[in-house]
């Protein structure tokens, strides 16, 4: 993309170009660096683009205020929404031609702000997704374990992480191992992200009433051997869920939770019985994604053991010697020392001793220390390894782990 349409010191070539050729290259630009989301966003005195890229927004350029009605005119024509309707929030969804015939799909959503609409795009490039389990930042021992429950003929699997933790790629990932012609495959999912040839996709409209409880009884209808289900977000779709996973189908699906033990509790207080909930989940893995150290430009560090201590790495894996660790510098392959990312998990099989427990209602603290004893390690755990094998900086994994500190 030409620097004198993105570079922050001239918006000349803003000017020049015009408005359908601008944001043609913003998309085209977007898809190239990766980026997941691009924000277009008015203030009083200014316009500015920010795009998210390794889930870090960073500022792409700044348009003249002259030029975000038409800016914002544009996309909300080409994803088919209201161009009079500045009032209320829309969303629409889009296509990206690129060359050699490839497509991206966008999602669009307005919202009105004190100085105009605010768009948010957000790029679901199926090219660009990791769907080689392998290659998401599994340790040996837990990808042995999660292939061996997605394997089993029936159950659930649950992933559980927030928002932009990388869930949809997992089960995605999981997918791709199973899907075989001799497999009925079914998702629904608000919307789909990932095209994947041979599984039947759906997406979930408010509108005409399709639900994922509406859309999981009509797949049981239809002779299924595996469900993906988007999210668990109440009571219905999770009874149905689970009622698949008993009747002998394998389902997965995701949960909005800090950790493995603390999605058994979510599901027991959105009401399920605890038997059915001992009775189906065979495997719940929580996840986070940190940002990768670039390997051109990473600096060695020694770290103690009382800092590895204190950040929450058990002693009875902590090195004797002062660990060579690495922090970011910073060169011309990469972001402030990063580049790409990578997964920390924490893979937790439903163990007949943690079945036991979710019959007595126990709490998330007690679940855990039964995952502890069972060699379940959490996702602090998970990320001090990474810092451990260079692949990531301390300071990056405290603050993706914040909260299992």
């Amino acid at each position: 993309m030409q620097e004198s349409v993105y570079g922050r010191s001239s918006n000349q070539g803003m000017e020049d170009a015009p408005v359908v050729h601008y944001v043609q290259q913003l998309l085209e630009h977007a898809v190239a660096i990766k980026a997941s989301d691009i924000h277009l966003e008015p203030y009083e005195y200014n316009y500015r683009v920010r795009m998210r890229v390794d889930g870090e927004l960073r500022e792409m350029a700044t348009p003249p205020m002259a030029l975000k009605d038409r800016l914002s005119s544009r996309l909300k024509v080409l994803s088919r929404l209201d161009i009079a309707e500045k009032r209320l929030p829309q969303d629409g969804r889009m296509k990206l031609q690129l060359p050699m015939g490839r497509e991206i799909d966008l999602r669009i959503s307005t919202l009105p702000t004190l100085f105009g609409e605010k768009l948010v795009v957000r790029i679901l490039d199926s090219a660009q997704a990791q769907l080689d389990l392998s290659q998401l930042g599994y340790e040996p021992e837990d990808l042995d374990r999660l292939v061996q429950a997605i394997r089993a003929p029936h159950g659930m699997v649950l992933v559980t992480g927030p928002t932009g933790s990388g869930k949809t790629q997992s089960l995605y990932a999981c997918l791709s191992l199973l899907n075989t012609t001799e497999v009925n495959i079914a998702t629904v999912e608000d919307p789909c992200e990932i095209q994947l040839q041979g599984i039947n996709q759906v997406n979930v409209q408010d509108k005409p009433g399709l639900t994922f409880a509406v859309a999981l009884r009509a797949f049981l209808r239809q002779d299924p051997d595996i469900l993906m289900v988007g999210e668990i977000r109440d009571l219905e779709t999770a009874n149905i869920a689970i009622q698949a996973a008993q009747t002998g189908h394998l389902v997965l699906s995701t949960l909005h939770t800090n950790d493995a033990p603390a999605t058994l509790v979510r599901l027991r207080n959105m009401g399920t019985a605890t038997y059915n909930i001992a009775a189906s989940v065979t495997l719940i893995t929580a996840q986070r994604l940190v940002r990768c150290l670039c390997p051109h430009c990473k600096q060695a560090v020694g770290l103690s053991g009382d800092v590895l201590l204190q950040a929450g790495l058990p002693s009875t894996v902590l090195p004797e010697e002062t660990v060579v660790a690495y922090i970011p510098a910073g060169c011309d392959f990469c972001h402030k020392g990063f580049a790409g990312r990578t997964g920390i998990f924490q893979v937790m099989p439903i163990s007949p001793a943690m079945q036991t427990l979710i019959l007595n209602e126990a709490n998330s603290q007690a679940l855990a220390a039964q995952a502890q004893r069972e060699g379940v390690c959490s996702l602090r755990v998970a990320g001090l390894r990474k810092v451990l094998q260079g692949i990531t900086s301390l300071d990056e994994v405290l603050a993706a782990t914040r909260d299992d500190a």
